[in-house]
C-alpha cells in the first residue's frame, strides 16, 4: 500500500499544499479541516465537532471516524484500542490499521515555541483564541508512542517546521523519525 499522510492542525502544515499531496497516498485529516478540505479519512475525537461534522451530512457522503456516531448519519466507530484518544493519535493508528507502512505526520507540532495555542483553526468554533496558552500535549505524546509501539512494521515521519515542539520522548522510538518542512516539500513537490 502507498504513503500514508496524517494532518495534524499544528501551524507547520500550513504551508503545504494538502490537494497536491493526494497523488502519493492516502490523506488522512481531524476535525475541522474538513471545512476547508476533504481527506480521505476524517477523524474527529470531540464530541461537539463530532456531533457537527455529522449533522452538516458530510459522514454521509464521506469516511468519517468518531467514538460515539450517530445513528443513521454514516458515521464510523473507531476501533475500542484507540477509542480513548485524541483525534491526531486516532488518525495515526488509523493509517497503520488500513496497513500504510510508510506514514508522515503533518502538523503534529505538540506546543509551539512561543507557549501560545498552535492550531490553523485558532479562533474558531469548538477551538481555542490563537492568544491562549499552548494546550498540553503529553497525552497525544505517549499515544503517537503507543502507536509506534502497536505497528512496528511502520515507519513514521514527523515533518518538522518553525513552530514544531521538540519532542524528546521521540527519540526512543526507532520507528519514528523527524524531516525537516523543507525536505518534505522537496521530496513531494508540495
Amino acid at each position: 500500500m502507498g504513503a500514508a499522510f496524517v494532518l495534524g492542525n499544528g501551524r507547520s502544515r500550513s504551508v503545504i499544499d494538502l490537494n497536491k499531496l493526494r497523488p502519493y497516498g492516502k490523506i488522512y485529516g481531524c476535525n475541522a479541516l474538513y471545512r476547508e478540505f476533504v481527506p480521505d479519512v476524517l477523524v474527529a475525537a470531540d464530541r461537539a465537532i463530532s456531533e457537527q461534522i455529522q449533522r452538516s451530512g458530510y459522514s454521509q457522503q464521506h469516511v468519517f471516524y468518531t467514538r460515539k456516531p450517530i445513528s443513521g448519519l454514516g458515521g464510523l466507530r473507531v476501533q475500542q484500542e484507540y477509542w480513548g484518544y485524541s483525534s491526531g493519535p486516532m488518525a495515526l493508528a488509523l493509517s497503520c490499521i488500513d496497513r500504510h507502512r510508510m506514514i508522515y505526520m503533518l502538523g503534529f507540532d505538540l506546543g509551539s515555541n512561543n507557549d501560545r495555542f498552535n492550531n490553523v483553526y485558532a479562533d474558531t468554533e469548538f477551538y481555542k483564541r490563537s492568544s491562549d496558552r499552548s494546550t498540553y500535549a503529553g497525552n497525544w505524546v505517549k499515544q503517537v508512542i503507543r502507536v509506534t509501539k502497536d505497528y512496528a512494521d511502520c515507519e513514521f515521519v514527523r515533518v518538522m517546521g518553525p513552530d514544531s515542539a521538540p519532542v524528546p520522548e521521540f527519540e526512543r522510538c526507532t520507528n519514528l523519525k523527524s524531516m525537516a518542512m523543507e525536505d518534505f516539500q522537496k521530496k513531494f513537490a508540495v
